[in-house]
């Protein structure tokens, strides 16, 4: 079964196209016939010296059918630009979070919608607390305190003035300003609400308090970013992160014309982690936006220009990756092809620098290399079954001398397949199993009856059919 495999692999290959050729013994004026076929033979040039044993060869009608494709391996002056996207986002060191330092409720919100600009100490919203009201009202008894004290000792004054000192910064604490300080000095009565306020010009980036809701310290009613200044934050994959540096120069481009140039920037920090789930590394640059044109979370294009080199590259299309090895597809003389293991850098561009493997001056395979890989692939495979296999001689045509082994027994010769010569076992000795000394007896002849000829049928001449004798008919069947 396995002979008949291969014989019907051989066919099939054939009838793809697919030609192969001993890289030995050939001559480009002497035909070179298929293992094991006789006759099918193709004019098939001799393997440049120096081909490898997995070299194949493709005829020039072959290759232009699959679209084979090359290009030169050579010196070239490359500049290392690096192209990636980006996102811009907030920056981070400008942007507030908005608490109540005391349990309350919440009286009046003057922000009412995300979004919207407001500006340094713009009243947000009001709050209710008792616990604020009290402070308040144990400041006004020290000031009260104090006044009484005017004609007393010196040491009832300095006890005065500390209680007066650790209200006021009571009330500071809690977020109540100078100014309200000064107003409820003045005023001598206790405010109801405290007026919570912007901390810098911005835009409201999330809203979490209503009127009337209840609050706590670790609740974020208001939470306020700074547009002035925003950042663009790219990623790279891992094996690029040596090219970007702290103080390198970046362009930014703008898809859908978001800015009317490219702007540039300098790269300010490059994150020391690989993100799990991309693994790629993080990198930011900031720019200026005093007109707020430019909005958080757009998508750009990142341009890093990488030092101009005179480098050996080879074309990136050329290059087969499989995880485990890297090669291409050498274009050698005379339609004969070779893959070769290569080493190669990083990418520049549309081009892999060559470290090893690979030559100035040689001729890759840039398309189709698959389709070539493939057939390079099934004739290693052919010729590994071949060596692995007994009696399946795939390297000669020619019919070697001598009896012929596959002699059937009653003398019918087999036809002779070149290439398909397998030994016949001999014929085991007949032994009695009383005397394993006696002589091996002939099996006894079985009579034979000489068959007669079938008379010819009336409907379908030339049906002359030899009917053994002594076959029984059925009644009444006449012939």
């Amino acid at each position: 079964m396995a002979a008949a495999a291969v014989v019907v692999a051989l066919l099939v290959g054939l009838a793809l196209g697919m030609r192969w050729a001993p890289l030995r013994g050939v001559t480009a004026s002497q035909p070179t016939e298929m293992p094991g076929m006789p006759g099918m033979g193709q004019n098939v040039p001799p393997a440049p010296a120096g081909a490898a044993s997995t070299a194949v060869y493709i005829p020039p009608a072959r290759q232009q059918l699959i679209g084979v494709r090359t290009g030169l391996v050579e010196r070239q002056r490359v500049e290392g630009t690096l192209r990636t996207v980006g996102v811009l986002a907030y920056d981070e060191t400008r942007v507030a979070h908005i608490h109540t330092k005391v349990p309350g409720w919440i009286d009046r919100v003057f922000v009412d919608f995300v979004g919207k600009p407001v500006r340094r100490g713009q009243p947000l919203f009001s709050v209710y607390s008792p616990d604020l009201v009290t402070a308040q009202a144990d400041y006004l008894v020290a000031l009260h305190a104090r006044e009484q004290l005017l004609q007393a000792s010196p040491d009832s004054r300095g006890a005065s003035d500390a209680l007066i000192g650790a209200a006021r910064q009571r009330l500071q604490r809690w977020d109540v300003s100078d100014a309200e300080i000064a107003a409820l000095e003045r005023s001598g009565q206790a405010s109801k609400t405290l007026v919570l306020s912007s901390p810098f010009d911005g835009v409201v980036l999330e809203r979490n308090a209503l009127a009337g809701q209840y609050v706590t310290p670790d609740m974020t009613a208001f939470k306020v970013g700074d547009l002035s200044v925003i950042w663009v934050v790219g990623q790279i994959f891992e094996y690029e992160a040596a090219r970007v540096r702290p103080g390198e120069t970046i362009d930014i481009e703008f898809p859908y014309g978001q800015a009317p140039r490219t702007l540039t920037a300098r790269i300010d920090f490059v994150y020391p982690e690989v993100d799990p789930q991309t693994r790629r590394v993080r990198f930011r640059a900031s720019l200026p936006n005093k007109d707020k044109r430019l909005k958080p979370d757009t998508y750009v294009t990142i341009v890093l220009h990488g030092d101009t080199l005179d480098r050996l590259v080879v074309p990136a299309s050329a290059v087969i990756d499989t995880g485990v090895r890297k090669y291409a597809l050498i274009a050698l003389a005379d339609g004969y092809f070779e893959p070769r293991d290569v080493e190669i850098g990083p990418p520049l561009g549309d081009f892999y620098p060559v470290v090893s493997g690979l030559a100035e001056g040689d001729r890759v395979v840039t398309s189709a290399q698959f389709l070539i890989d493939s057939e390079t692939n099934l004739m290693s495979a052919m010729q590994s079954m071949a060596m692995s296999m007994p009696g399946m001689d795939m390297g000669s045509s020619a019919p070697k001398p001598g009896p012929n082994p596959t002699a059937s027994a009653s003398g019918a010769a087999v036809p002779s397949m070149p290439g398909m010569s397998m030994p016949m076992p001999a014929p085991k000795p007949t032994h009695s199993p009383l005397s394993p000394s006696a002589t091996p007896q002939a099996p006894p002849a079985v009579p034979s009856t000489a068959p007669t000829p079938m008379a010819p049928m009336p409907d379908m001449p030339g049906m002359n059919m030899p009917m053994p004798s002594g076959m029984p008919m059925p009644p009444g069947h006449k012939m």
